[in-house]
């Protein structure tokens, strides 16, 4: 397949780039995707992210896989209230797609529109053995329960109704998935208790306040319903309530998981990677629910994270002080 060159192509081509990447993109595209010669590529990303997306389309170049790169900051203002109709219609065409953003307030109805429509080091044949060992555990279980030296001390009661998933960094054209990967999850029955949020919140809030080690956030839940969230720092204290007041299932816990990459030591104050480390994360707002099979919706979704879990499956523990007792 010759596509026309964009702009965009010509532009990451050409781009200059941290050689500390390549390990990563050549990771993501042989690896996670497996991309083949024979597949045609969407590459998006913006002014933020223009030197991971040139190091991604130098290891597309090197497999020889066709792809048109968008760069949105040259399409639409920011932030996107929708995906441009030139990127949605190029998704129509293309058998793989990549999405490498700096996520910014409001634009989450444009990163589903996209994937509605279809650690970067580690070894991730490893996190995928992990994963599955995890999600094999948990899909036989009642109730998981969780708890950290910092406060946190959670219960999640399971639904039969609800499938658990497991995006692993192992990428197939069943299920979208982030990159890195490295965690299993499923909507909730009911979840109770407090966690306290030491790692990092996420969507747009992250790139803000980065890793809260030093001023968590301490939340409560009921009944599956936010209650309550506290912390020193009130402009997050406010920016987190407010984000899960945004409609009438923002404070409701969508999603329960389990970060499953083994090869990462700690938090860094990027979302798509932090969820990953190992221990719980829960989120707030919509459950994913044509994956996971909850019938309920939201505009929003916002994960919270923490450090240094100990985690029960029914009365098996799996986890203690951050590691996993499962072998890989």
């Amino acid at each position: 397949m010759n596509l026309p060159a964009s702009q965009a192509n010509r532009e990451l081509s050409k781009l200059s780039f941290d050689p500390e990447l390549t390990p990563g993109a050549r990771n993501a595209v042989n690896v996670c995707l497996r991309i083949q010669p024979n597949e045609k590529v969407t590459v998006i990303t913006d002014d933020a992210t223009r030197e991971i997306a040139a190091s991604l389309v130098r290891e597309l170049e090197t497999v020889g896989a066709p792809y048109r790169a968008w760069i949105l900051e040259e399409l639409a203002p920011r932030p996107l209230t929708d995906l441009p109709q030139e990127i949605m219609d190029d998704l129509e065409s293309s058998q793989v797609s990549i999405f490498a953003v700096q996520a910014q307030a409001n634009e989450l109805r444009s990163r589903m529109q996209m994937t509605d429509l279809e650690g970067m080091r580690a070894d991730f044949l490893k996190v995928d053995r992990i994963s599955s060992k995890v999600v094999e555990t948990v899909r036989r279980a009642k109730q998981v329960r969780a708890k950290t030296p910092a406060g946190t001390d959670l219960t999640a009661d399971l639904s039969p109704d609800y499938r658990w998933l497991k995006t692993s960094g192992i990428i197939s054209p069943d299920k979208w998935g982030n990159l890195p990967g490295g965690e299993v999850f499923t909507t909730p029955g009911e979840v109770n208790g407090t966690f306290v949020i030491d790692g990092v919140v996420g969507d747009w809030l992250c790139a803000k306040f980065g890793s809260l080690r030093e001023n968590p956030l301490t939340i409560h839940v009921k009944g599956n319903r936010l209650t309550d969230a506290h912390s020193t720092n009130r402009e997050l204290e406010d920016d987190f309530w407010r984000y899960t007041h945004t409609d009438e299932n923002s404070d409701r816990v969508g999603e329960f998981a389990i970060g499953t990459n083994i090869e990462l030591k700690d938090v860094i104050g990027q979302i798509l990677q932090d969820e990953k480390y190992p221990g719980i994360h829960i989120a707030f707002g919509n459950p994913y629910g044509a994956h996971t099979g909850a019938k309920w919706d939201s505009s929003t979704h916002i994960d919270v994270v923490g450090r240094n879990f100990d985690i029960w499956v029914d009365e098996a523990q799996i986890m203690r002080h951050g590691q996993f007792l499962l072998e890989a």
